[in-house]
């Protein structure tokens, strides 16, 4: 590894070929700093990462390829989406997406490694691939991202050039909870046992669920990332204190990066393992809390598309879902309002016309109640995600849709 100066990167970046792909820390840790170098150096290229944030690159020449869809790249005209769970994304990087340049943001130097610090994910697999077919790897080190362990421990070795950038990182401000979104992390948070394993990812619902856990004993967590809400649970004494909290990205305050900086009680591992749907199912009574867009009486959800066009990705759903169904004691909840306020349409509709996400969760949930879906007959099944999930005003016309799908007798 050579540390280099920003005006000495602009001659390396000058020597890629041309049109080169460019894998990138993704999240909120995007390596902001050398991927301005690049857009100033490079005239064209094709900038891979999974749920870019505003702030990336954007023009023509530029062309954003991921997995998942971020709101830096949702309306960019030259998106290109490729449909795949996250868990499957190193594949990609040894076959159809292999890189020329992986740019890491990093934390600073710690003996002979840097840390991924809070963006670990499918980072490792891409600096394996470009390690084997000669790829350059840069790290954008920063003494403000926290080290972390597991996975994000890369060695000196592993790394071409590194450019120390003092660079604030993006955080988290949780919102007040919507009584919607307080509503459905109750009716969750009793659904959680003690003892059990979770995954829960950012957002109302989510926070709002670990706000309702506080009295709960022995919780262990395993999922692709978590916030601030896990600090209130450790603080509480509602965690295993014998059991690493595991993930592979985190995104939250600055309070949850002094807490993660240099605590071994941390895991952070690669997608491969956290994503594992294997390992997941491993996890005592593994607890897996989704968000959607629209379930429908099939029990199939759209977490990915609005009118056809995409809004994210598969992500890390679908591994968890069927993970958690698979763990002893484990349950797969996905969770939505039952009512779109802004489109003045019911979430619950008779089938999802957009491609399915997922389908065969343990429950639905929404403000209006817990509709149990996972081992329960086709009628039992509709007749509970109408009177249980849906908005009251949906109700009749779900039922007589569902009368005509021949779902429920005439």
């Amino acid at each position: 590894m050579k540390t280099i100066t920003i005006e000495q990167l602009r001659g390396i970046l000058s020597d890629l070929p041309d049109n080169p792909r460019i894998v990138a820390s993704g999240n909120f840790a995007m390596p902001k700093t050398v991927l301005g170098i690049i857009d100033e150096v490079v005239p064209e290229y094709r900038l891979n990462m999974l749920n870019a944030q505003p702030g990336v690159p954007e023009r023509e020449g530029v062309v954003h390829e991921t997995i998942f869809v971020g709101p830096g790249v949702r309306h960019s005209e030259r998106l290109e989406y490729t449909p795949c769970r996250l868990s499957l994304a190193p594949i990609l990087f040894r076959h159809e997406q292999r890189p020329d340049v992986v740019v890491v943001h990093t934390s600073a130097q710690r003996y002979d490694t840097v840390s991924l610090g809070i963006e670990v994910n499918v980072l490792p697999a891409a600096i394996e691939v470009a390690r084997e077919h000669g790829a350059l790897v840069i790290a954008q080190a920063n003494e403000r991202m926290p080290y972390t362990y597991g996975d994000a421990q890369i060695y000196d070795h592993e790394i071409d050039y590194l450019v120390e950038i003092d660079d604030p990182l993006a955080t988290h401000v949780a919102e007040q909870f919507s009584d919607v979104a307080r509503s459905i992390g109750d009716r969750i948070a009793h659904l959680v046992d003690d003892g059990s394993t979770l995954q829960l990812g950012i957002g109302a619902i989510p926070d709002a669920v670990l706000g309702q856990l506080t009295q709960h004993r022995g919780l262990r967590i395993w999922t692709e990332m978590f916030s601030d809400g896990v600090l209130a649970l450790d603080a509480g004494g509602c965690l295993d204190p014998d059991v690493p909290l595991t993930a592979s990205f985190l995104f939250g305050s600055s309070d949850l990066y002094d807490f993660v900086h240099l605590n071994r009680r941390v895991r952070m591992l690669r997608t491969e393992n956290t994503n594992d749907p294997g390992r997941i199912a491993r996890q005592r009574q593994m607890t897996s809390v989704n968000s959607a867009l629209q379930v429908d009486l099939f029990d199939q959800a759209n977490a990915s598309r609005i009118r056809g066009t995409i809004y994210s990705g598969f992500g890390g759903s679908v591994d968890f879902i069927e993970g958690a169904l698979h763990s002893r004691g484990g349950a797969a909840y996905i969770a939505l309002p039952s009512w779109h306020d802004k489109a003045n349409v019911s979430t619950i509709v008779p089938r999802i016309t957009e491609p399915v996400t997922s389908f065969q969760h343990s429950a639905v949930v929404t403000e209006r109640g817990v509709a149990p879906a996972f081992g329960h007959s086709q009628p039992e099944q509709v007749r509970a995600i109408i009177d249980c999930a849906a908005h009251p005003d949906a109700r009749a016309e779900l039922h007589e849709a569902a009368r005509e799908m021949c779902l429920l007798p005439g």
